[in-house]
């Protein structure tokens, strides 16, 4: 078992890192005061690198490569800052996936290539009011017509609400209660009748739009079908993957904020001496790395083991578990050893802290995952309605 990165992946590496660093701190800095997405400039930007789509079939205008080097080149960009990552978070671990897999050939082929050029961003619908966590009690809802669907309903907590131009929507197309009458339809913005409340204000994740949306006999045509009823076994295989593209976020924040600590430990003097000279923070720094190092191996076998195809909803689950869990830890213990230095906006940790928390909500939140942990050991769903 070889635990290195090949010559291609490091090089992968290097390049990322090499530009991330050299390009994007400025964007990362406005996206963060303007809470407004990277420009157009930079997806543009991605594209020219290959890193949109870079995980997605060739054959789709994809870059044919495997989970790990997409989770490889994310880890790069997020270290500077969730926000300008976004864009390749979307098109690599986004519902792109879902549509790349399972979507009829003629979408597939519409939708995928514009995502890899960067001309285009695909989000996902699913959460409404009554149904987050209990995903199967969505209440939106797909009526077949003659030509294709009217769709009717409400959802929250879209990322890229407003931004993209077009939403993988999860509706209920039949009246079977639970998951088997749920399947998914793709919905263009600009379609008549679909609407966006106002922007949320979050205590992270700035650069990242969300809002409610709103549809109101949205008109949906019927080549615009993902997944009919029945399906949402298919759309959460997919969403396996998204997991990992969370966990490759909470790991590249958790990185980021270590990286700044330990410099920070090495230059500030306190009592005649570095701080890293003292015994407490040494534990502190190697508690730090030993989870850091632990998140990466735990990402990483969830993406090997799925080689081409998607990752297991046990891998992906613990994977993305553990990070949530370690990002808000390493953040907050790269605050305490910083004191007032580590609480001040005029150094990055602060803002680490408030994007790291909110990954283990986003996605499935940790304590789902526990369950879906628990489940996939003795292959069984457990029920949390009675």
């Amino acid at each position: 078992m070889d635990f290195t990165l090949s010559e291609e992946q490091t090089a992968l590496q290097d390049m990322v890192r090499r530009f991330a660093q050299s390009e994007l701190a400025d964007a990362a800095r406005t996206c963060e005061a303007d809470n407004a997405p990277v420009g157009p400039e930079i997806v543009q930007r991605y594209a020219e690198l290959g890193l949109l789509g870079i995980n997605l079939p060739s054959e789709y205008g994809g870059g044919g490569q495997s989970h790990l080097d997409a989770v490889i080149a994310l880890e790069e960009l997020a270290r500077i800052s969730p926000a300008v990552a976004f864009p390749v978070f979307e098109s690599c671990f986004g519902p792109i996936l879902a549509i790349a897999h399972f979507a009829p050939e003629g979408l597939r082929h519409r939708l995928v290539p514009k995502v890899c050029t960067g001309d285009a961003i695909v989000a996902v619908s699913m959460s409404e009011p009554d149904a987050g966590s209990a995903l199967t009690d969505l209440k939106t809802r797909a009526q077949k017509t003659g030509d294709g669907y009217v769709l009717n309903g409400m959802k929250r907590w879209c990322s890229g609400a407003g931004h993209a131009e077009s939403y993988l929507v999860y509706c209920r197309m039949s009246d079977t209660p639970g998951a088997k009458g749920i399947g998914a339809l793709v919905v263009e913005k600009g379609a008549e009748g679909f609407s966006f409340g106002a922007r949320e204000e979050l205590m992270g994740f700035h650069g990242i739009p969300s809002a409610d949306m709103y549809f109101d006999n949205v008109h949906v045509p019927a080549e615009n079908l993902v997944v009919e009823a029945g399906g949402f076994p298919q759309l959460m295989e997919a969403f396996d993957l998204e997991r990992c593209g969370n966990t490759t976020m909470s790991l590249a924040i958790a990185q980021s904020a270590f990286d700044h600590v330990l410099t920070y430990v090495q230059e500030r003097r306190q009592f005649g001496k570095p701080l890293v000279d003292f015994q407490a923070v040494q534990l502190n720094i190697a508690e730090m790395k030993m989870k850091l190092d632990a998140s990466r191996l735990l990402l990483y076998r969830a993406v090997v083991n799925a080689q081409s195809g998607l990752p297991s909803v046990g891998d992906s689950s613990i994977a993305k578990c553990f990070a949530n869990e370690m990002v808000r830890e390493v953040t907050g213990k790269a605050m305490q050893l910083m004191g007032g230095y580590g609480y001040s906006a005029a150094h990055p940790v602060e803002q680490k802290m408030r994007d790291g928390w909110g990954w283990g909500i986003a996605g499935g939140a940790i304590d789902i995952q526990k369950t879906n942990i628990a489940a996939a050991l003795v292959g069984r769903r457990f029920s949390q309605r009675g």
